[in-house]
């Protein structure tokens, strides 16, 4: 990787064309399909509306967004990491095509001039400043914009770029104007302002009795099919299920390293030490025998694990230390050299492309003949902006900013083993790079190693036993038996109630993606087609009830919802109970007097955060308290933890809201309401669409 694409990577660059590649596909030609779900075309991830995705071109999104979390995580791609960038990638198709149908429909549009303007006008996009922009007036360089839209014409990699910028600012205007038109369309009205003003900041106090649910026994709740019937009635809107769900019972079987894996790879780095005392080329030591290989270079303190970290700037020179065990594996380290060096480097630079000069060779001689014109006076800057094939050196006049160790080697060693005013051509893979030190910042301790890591892996002993084990269970199960099997083995059974198509953990558990595809393939009551495996555990799953997408019947839900019914049953006997204590009672205490409870006395709440201390929130019962007349006690409520009845001691009214705190109230509404309406429309627009969602054939 040369220094300028390291550097685009710093600056976030990294996340701009990912974004110019995700819009380039999203806008790209519809493809129709709207097929059910898995009759869809061979290669359609998914598609809005039957506007659909290509699998090549969607997984090419994946594996950009997947480098770029890889990158800000600083380590290697993990199955989690992936999953993340698969379901990004799917949410940004999802956002763009309803969007760009939506605006289609209402007829909102970018025309030709329109665009033009964008590029070309007083005012141009933001894309086209930041692409093409010159640093020292502010202004967009023309030239530079003309040279490639010129190559676009001849260049199919230029081509492809430019074009995927063009349709980025589209789709940026696209998005202002249906922003607009949703932000006009938004306001409040003064008796709004003033009910949310009230809602905040009027005060109760009232009293209370409650009768808990957790009062009556549930032995003493006899459920019958109409009472399951009257709580679903009046919660349909709950079972809606925007996407199938699967519940699966699976079983477990660890095969993590033990003790005896440990000791074994501890034996191995011992061995591993005494030759890399001895060896010769550390490096290539290195590369045969660590799992990481990591580059022998120079590290600063903090970019080594604690053990290392803590001896190796104090231990002399050709000194292996270790073993030292850090996040199961075992490390060594020989200290080749221990100095002192600048933390940071601030440098310009200026690229020259070999493939553009016809060969490495060429560019050497040209970087030569730019160097000698600098170390002879001519200014960096102008040199940078005439002759650097790198856009962000050209546009910055060759300045590229503050650097700390952890580039590419070679240019590392001339940044930071030179001296500030040096100027030194430094070849690398792809690039040669014209390097000036402006200054170093710093002076700190750091050490040249050479690091040697074993990670501790289950052995054949282990693996074997955890298999063995788990095909025992998977010969001797069926969809009968799978419960009475696991106990007679002395196993347990795992239960995940709402598994979706695109997971990849149960339980905080890491499984394998064919296994859900297996899942969302098999009938219900189905046990998995063979013993799963993961780096940690062998895993035999059943599939015990599918939830299809879409309302859900009352018997899929029943055994889930069956606390609440119970509840409902207990509220209707509590009530009754209620109500008598009621009939009659003057004041609260009478109503506690006959119940034999205590008076709870609640001061101090608001509207907005229904909450009753030391209860829970309670929307219904701090809802009726507003309604109520002081003094009087109320009728029994119906509330989460269980039946009341409140009697209001007084009201704090807030001080009534001038013409301008009424405007200002009004205002802070209003806004409150457009951070809102992107998210409340995105909802109305994918619930009224038909997605079709492909992507575990996929991934």
């Amino acid at each position: 990787m040369g220094l300028m694409t390291y550097l685009r990577n710093k600056a976030g660059l990294v996340i701009f064309v990912i974004g110019l590649a995700i819009v380039a596909f999203l806008l790209g030609d519809a493809i129709n399909v709207g097929k059910p779900f898995w009759q869809s075309s061979q290669n359609e991830v998914g598609s809005v509306n039957g506007e659909g995705i290509d699998y090549q071109l969607f997984n090419a999104q994946v594996d950009q967004a997947n480098a770029m979390y890889q990158q800000q995580m600083g380590g290697a791609s993990n199955p989690q990491m992936r999953n993340f960038a698969v379901q990004q990638v799917w949410n940004q198709f999802l956002t763009q095509n309803l969007l760009n149908q939506e605006m289609e429909k209402i007829g909102i549009e970018v025309g030709k001039d329109e665009l033009n303007s964008l590029l070309f006008g007083n005012n141009p996009s933001p894309q086209i400043l930041q692409s093409f922009g010159n640093p020292q007036t502010g202004q967009v360089d023309k030239n530079y914009l003309n040279q490639v839209i010129e190559q676009a014409k001849t260049n199919p990699q230029v081509k492809q770029e430019w074009e995927m910028l063009l349709q980025n600012i589209k789709n940026e205007r696209l998005n202002q104007k249906y922003t607009t038109l949703i932000n006009n369309s938004v306001y409040t009205t003064s008796l709004e302002a003033e009910y949310d003003y009230n809602a905040r900041q009027k005060l109760s106090n009232f009293k209370y009795v409650m009768l808990d649910y957790a009062s009556v026994n549930d032995s003493q709740i006899k459920l019958t099919d109409a009472d399951y019937k009257e709580y679903y009635d009046k919660n349909k809107k709950a079972f809606k299920n925007p996407e199938e769900t699967r519940t699966l019972e699976y079983v477990l079987f660890d095969a993590k390293p033990n003790a005896a894996d440990s000791a074994l790879v501890l034996g191995e780095m011992q061995k591993l030490k005494t030759e890399l005392q001895a060896s010769t080329s550390d490096s290539v030591f290195v590369t045969t025998h660590a799992d990481n290989r990591l580059p022998v270079r120079y590290y600063t303190k903090g970019q080594l694990s604690p053990a290392l970290d803590s001896v190796v700037f104090k231990t002399a020179p050709g000194t292996v230390v270790g073993p030292f065990l850090s996040d199961n594996a075992y490390e060594i380290a020989k200290v080749i050299a221990v100095k002192n060096s600048p933390d940071s480097v601030n440098i310009s630079s200026i690229v020259i492309n070999p493939m553009a000069e016809g060969g490495m060779d060429k560019a050497m001689v040209k970087a030569d003949s730019i160097k000698n014109l600098i170390t002879g006076g001519a200014n960096f800057a102008a040199l940078a902006v005439e002759f650097s094939a790198d856009p962000n050196s050209k546009n910055n006049g060759g300045e590229m900013g503050t650097f700390t160790r952890g580039m590419i080697p070679e240019l590392e060693e001339v940044m930071f083993d030179g001296t500030a005013g040096d100027v030194k051509v430094v070849p690398t893979n792809n690039a040669v790079h014209i390097i000036k030190i402006n200054r170093q910042i710093g002076n700190s301790q750091i050490a040249k190693l050479a690091i040697v890591d074993k990670s501790i892996n289950s052995g054949k002993e282990t693996t074997d036993a955890a298999y063995a084990k788990a095909n025992s269970f998977f010969t001797a199960v069926n969809k009968d038996n799978f419960n009475d099997i696991a106990k007679q083995q002395n196993v347990t059974v795992n239960k995940n109630d709402r598994t979706l198509a695109m997971d990849n953990m149960l339980g905080g558990v890491e499984v394998p993606r064919d296994m859900v595809r297996w899942a969302f393939e098999a009938e219900n009551g189905e046990v998995s087609d063979k013993v799963y495996e993961t780096n940690d555990n062998f895993i035999v799953a059943r599939v015990t009830n599918i939830q299809p997408k879409g309302q859900q019947p009352l018997e899929s839900v029943k055994s889930n919802i069956e606390p609440l019914v119970k509840n409902m049953v207990k509220a209707r006997m509590l009530k009754e109970k209620m109500n008598n204590a009621l009939n009659g009672a003057g004041s609260i205490e009478q109503v506690a007097q006959k119940l034999g409870k205590n008076v709870q006395t609640v001061e101090n709440v608001v509207l907005a955060n229904p909450v009753i201390p030391g209860i829970a929130v309670e929307n219904a019962v701090v809802g009726t308290v507003f309604g109520l007349q002081p003094n009087k006690p109320s009728k029994s409520i119906e509330g989460k933890q269980g039946v009341y009845a409140v009697q209001v001691t007084g009201f704090v009214n807030p001080k009534a809201l001038a013409g301008d705190e009424l405007a200002a109230q009004q205002k802070q509404i209003s806004e409150a309401k457009s951070q809102r309406s992107w998210g409340t429309i995105l909802k109305a627009l994918q619930d009224n669409a038909k997605i079709v969602d492909n992507r575990i054939k996929f991934f």
